[in-house]
């Protein structure tokens, strides 16, 4: 720390401040030779003002709930972030700093919640932190129309985000604003670094809309900062953006990315690579600063801006006591909402889920989850989401529970809505045709906390979401995911809609369990896994055409076999030694029944197994899985869906009953059998694999 003797007047602590944020990321940028030095240096004046003179934050303590969110969608400036944490007082030493983007720090290339003190979302493909914002403020709005009361505002706080040029051009930040000026979100409040220059070019090349009049076609409400360098101005703009409480606010910061490098200011040399350490130099001596030491951080700076630490504790303290007053007035909200903040599962949430009774003729599993769904929303009562404009098809509409819109909204033309009142305390979230923007809003929604989300589409659709679906895993968030139509089975809508390869891609994602089950019971016991599990996103993938549902007497292990991923559903009769294992999924489960049937009337012993999830079957002691897949029995996998994947499972050089082409348009079970679906070509391929098994 240096004793640098500035004068103590307002201005010249503001210069000395930003300046501070400005060369502690330089420096830790070239000790790195790696980052992005331009939007530190060019952003640092409006995020000094805003984290020193707006955001409501406790550094003691990152997760108060109802602390001011702040989003740095523009995740390849993590450095202005970090500087700002350590600044600020958070537990991110300064050798942290000095270890940027290198093996064990917390301090990684683009922020990653869960490791960082202070990193709300993991931001870095551009585009998703404006959406995971759109989310957070969403969940501000439910959670306040729900729990707050006259006098009681125990959920009120700002969601803040930096973005870029970059963010601004990515498609899934045009559906996340689109929806947020739909819905009037007040408390949303976004600085854009308008700095005209991208990783490699300038703007010109590329982006020329004029980007005020986009937004205010949103309904948001803007403003223009000409000289990102002016705090007074930047501090009325935040001021006025909070003011106007029925409508998102972007800010249009005009900045010059690098600023203060003598011969890199305002190119794209200084967005991607260290400025290099002459020019570190030239940019010190330009700015009035030190050369010696790097790292220099001047006292009286650190000392206003750990003000912070203070002001967070009394902020805190505050809402503490407005929530002890909450609870005695409001005991049973309160205790709920203290439910929701611990992220804690209501007792006897599952109650009302029903047993689904045998049925040849069957149901849907899409149908299924929809009668689960709705049997455990008046028991979980943040549990919120939606589809992409396909409730009727998805099942995923909360009857009653309301519409998630902003209540002074006029209603023209109300269909579509599900019912239970128009309200920001609705359940029932409308994404429109907007999968990208759904998967990133689904983000921000979970981590908030407080909320259970779930979105629904077409599985077809998941790889709209899958950057981020990626995301969500990665930051371990509680999203689940309702993806319908998952297989060629579909039929006349053909190969544009049938998903084939989507299943293996979505199983390939760490940390996301991907879960198809065979039948209403499956699908039951998948949406106790869905709620339960809640530390990584949950991928229910489920049938548009009817499957026979399992018996439970006969098949008690059910439930708890999908708990395990897989399991035995059938064995050889009278338990005999098994000629041939058919293991399937989904909708194919009830096939390999009716073709062990069949080749047990040829003599044939044969066992069926549900696999219907790969990631929790694979997290199974050896024992077990040994047990239900003997690697001594011929194995054959049955699934519409591609062929990569199974080998593990059944051993190389033996054919699969899969889809590695793409679909075809016609009805849904004469695709089916036309693919090679049918009792026939089971159990023709079971004879087959058998008689090769005896050749071996």
């Amino acid at each position: 720390m240096s004793k640098n003797t500035a004068k103590n007047t307002p201005i010249d602590l503001d210069n000395l401040s930003i300046n501070t944020i400005r060369f502690l990321s330089i420096d830790a940028i070239q000790k790195a030779n790696s980052g992005h030095p331009g939007l530190p240096m060019g952003a640092a004046a409006f995020a000094y003002v805003l984290w020193t003179r707006f955001l409501k934050h406790n550094p003691a303590n990152p997760k108060w709930f109802n602390r001011d969110r702040f989003v740095l969608s523009a995740g390849h400036g993590s450095m202005l972030l970090y500087s700002l944490l350590y600044l600020t007082g958070y537990e991110l030493s300064l050798d942290q700093i000095k270890n940027f983007r290198q093996w064990g720090s917390i301090t990684p290339g683009h922020p990653e919640r869960g490791l960082t003190p202070g990193v709300e979302v993991t931001t870095g493909p551009l585009g998703q932190g404006f959406g995971n914002g759109v989310g957070i403020a969403m969940a501000e709005a439910f959670l306040a129309a729900r729990y707050n009361r006259p006098g009681h505002k125990i959920i009120n706080h700002y969601t803040y985000g930096l973005v870029s040029d970059g963010d601004l051009m990515e498609g899934v930040t045009a559906e996340a604003a689109s929806l947020a000026g739909h819905l009037q979100l007040g408390k949303l409040i976004y600085l854009y670094d308008n700095n005209h220059i991208t990783l490699s070019a300038a703007t010109d090349l590329t982006f020329t809309e004029e980007v005020k009049k986009r937004f205010d076609a949103y309904g948001w409400h803007t403003q223009s900062v000409k000289n990102g360098n002016d705090v007074d101005a930047i501090s009325r703009a935040i001021k006025n953006a909070q003011k106007n409480k029925e409508q998102p606010s972007l800010i249009l910061v005009h900045t010059h990315l690098g600023y203060g490098s003598p011969h890199k200011q305002d190119t794209y040399e200084a967005h991607g690579s260290p400025l290099g350490v002459e020019e570190v130099k030239l940019t010190k001596e330009n700015l009035g600063w030190p050369l010696e030491p790097p790292f220099d951080i001047p006292d009286v700076a650190l000392a206003h801006f750990r003000e912070a630490v203070e002001l967070g504790k009394k902020a805190q303290t505050k809402w503490d006591k407005q929530f002890a007053a909450y609870s005695n007035a409001f005991p049973e909200l309160a205790q709920d909402l203290s439910q929701r903040i611990q992220d804690e599962i209501p007792e006897g949430w599952d109650s009302d889920i029903p047993e689904f009774t045998p049925d040849a003729k069957g149901m849907a599993t899409r149908v299924a989850s929809g009668k689960v769904m709705n049997s455990i929303s008046s028991k979980l009562p943040t549990f919120i989401g939606g589809s992409a404009d396909l409730d009727p098809s998805t099942h995923t509409a909360l009857a009653n529970e309301g519409d998630f819109e902003n209540p002074n909204e006029k209603i023209i033309d109300p269909q579509g809505s599900v019912g239970g009142g128009w309200r920001y305390s609705g359940n029932n979230l409308h994404f429109g045709i907007r999968e990208h923007g759904m998967g990133a809003i689904l983000n921000g929604l979970a981590a908030h906390g407080g909320t259970i989300p779930f979105g629904a589409t077409f599985l077809i659709f998941s790889d709209y979401m899958r950057p981020s679906i990626r995301l969500a895993a990665m930051m371990g968030l509680h999203v689940i995911y309702v993806f319908t139509h998952d297989s060629i089975a579909l039929g006349e809508d053909g190969s544009t809609h049938e998903p084939v390869e989507q299943l293996l891609g979505l199983r390939s994602i760490p940390n996301l369990l991907v879960i198809r089950p065979a039948d209403a019971n499956e699908t039951a016991a998948a949406w106790h896994i869905a709620i339960d599990h809640k530390n990584g996103p949950v991928a229910l993938a489920l049938s548009r055409q009817n499957l026979p549902i399992l018996d439970l007497k006969k098949y008690p292990q059910l439930p708890l076999g999908v708990l395990s991923g897989g399991y035995v559903l059938e064995h050889a009769k009278e338990n005999t030694p098994a000629d041939i294992t058919l293991i399937a999924t989904g909708s194919e489960v009830s096939l390999a029944l009716a073709s062990r049937e069949k080749l047990e009337d040829q003599g044939i012993r044969a066992r069926v197994v549900s696999l219907p999830c790969w990631n929790l079957f694979n997290a199974q002691p050896v024992e077990y899985r040994e047990a239900v897949l003997p690697p001594e029995i011929p194995m054959l996998a049955i699934e519409a869906g591609v062929s990569l994947g199974w080998k593990p499972y059944i051993g190389t050089g033996i054919a699969t009953i899969s889809v590695d082409r793409f679909g075809a348009s016609a009805p849904g079970e004469i695709v089916m059998r036309e693919y090679g679906f049918s009792v026939e070509n089971v159990t023709q391929q079971a004879v087959e694999v058998i008689k090769q098994n005896k050749k071996a």
